[in-house]
């Protein structure tokens, strides 16, 4: 299978690291009770990078692994994930596809999308708690700072694990 040709893997191997990296810094939130989700990130350069089939394929498989760790019912963050990937596929002519802050925006958005539409199902599945409110959103507040900040690094190593030469190829 050839990388250039099947982006599939390189996808997947970005996703590993930021899912990673999101859980190593959920790791450390623990003691103030925050939460980060960046589904977003994994979904903005999948969506704008790569064809269709091959983005939304490493959004599904990065969605189901994020549901392996989650109380909500297995399939529910990568059907979401997968949704908003068919949402900025259709997106992609009217943006800057190779800028990092078009790149950035979108996830941004697409975070914010995903993470109330995800909000709203954990509501109905699991059981009310007080002060669920505040904490969702201290969480997304955390969760889109948390974006901004490594958004434009994590684009940029996308972009360089799918084209490791340099060169820019028409998708």
């Amino acid at each position: 299978m050839n990388g250039a040709r099947h982006p599939i893997l390189r996808l997947l191997f970005g996703n590993l690291i930021l899912l990673t990296v999101a859980a190593q810094s959920n790791h450390y939130l623990a003691r103030w009770q925050v939460h980060l989700w960046l589904g977003g990130l994994l979904v903005a350069p999948a969506a704008l990078s790569v064809r269709h089939r091959a983005g939304a394929w490493a959004v599904f498989l990065a969605g189901l692994a994020l549901d392996a760790t989650t109380p909500v019912p297995f399939g529910t963050q990568a059907l979401v994930l997968l949704a908003g990937h068919a949402l900025a596929y259709t997106w992609r002519d009217r943006l800057a596809r190779s800028e990092a802050s078009s790149q950035v925006m979108a996830a941004f958005t697409l975070n914010l999308g995903a993470f109330l539409v995800l909000a709203v199902v954990e509501a109905w599945t699991a059981p009310r708690v007080a002060g669920q409110f505040g904490r969702l959103l201290a969480d997304l507040f955390a969760s889109q700072l948390a974006l901004i900040l490594i958004g434009p690094w994590f684009c940029a190593l996308q972009g360089c694990l799918l084209n490791p030469t340099g060169r820019r190829e028409p998708v």
